[in-house]
């Protein structure tokens, strides 16, 4: 298994795991509007996106969006999605991403990654938990849908 730098390249197999990430949310299959989506994201280099690959296919991804914390006066990564194919489940692929994503962030000198999960995914709520992400107990995070 190889964890690397998705770029432009890897849109169209990348485009295909974030519709299926998308799906399993329940939102509706758009492979199209997807990758104009991620096209957008490689173009204006808005986001960084890792992606695992076995064998040259690629299995699963990672997408992290920058933000800032004003009171440290530095960088945050948002980790927003992630998602690895139902066959390669289990098999230490979500680990690799993430671990990945924590070496770029540490590279780029930020202070923290950021995510939220579901509070039914007991399993990836363990997995983050083993690799040292805290649960927040100090502050609620609130959302405004528009």
């Amino acid at each position: 298994m190889e964890v690397f730098q998705a770029r432009l390249e890897h849109l169209e197999p990348v485009s295909q795991l974030f519709d299926q990430y998308r799906v399993f949310y329940k939102s509706p299959s758009e492979l199209e509007t997807a990758r104009k989506f991620l096209q957008e994201r490689f173009q204006k280099g808005d986001s960084m996106i890792f992606v695992a690959s076995h064998n040259g296919t690629i299995v699963g991804f990672t997408q992290l969006y920058p933000s800032f914390s004003s009171v440290s006066m530095k960088r945050v990564w948002l980790l927003n999605d992630l998602f690895v194919e139902q066959t390669y489940r289990k098999q230490g692929v979500t680990k690799l991403l993430l671990c990945a994503a924590a070496k770029f962030a540490k590279q780029t000198e930020a202070i923290r990654i950021s995510l939220a999960t579901q509070i039914s995914n007991v399993a990836a709520q363990s997995l983050y938990e083993a690799l040292g992400y805290c649960k927040d107990e100090a502050f609620h995070h609130y959302s405004l849908k528009l």
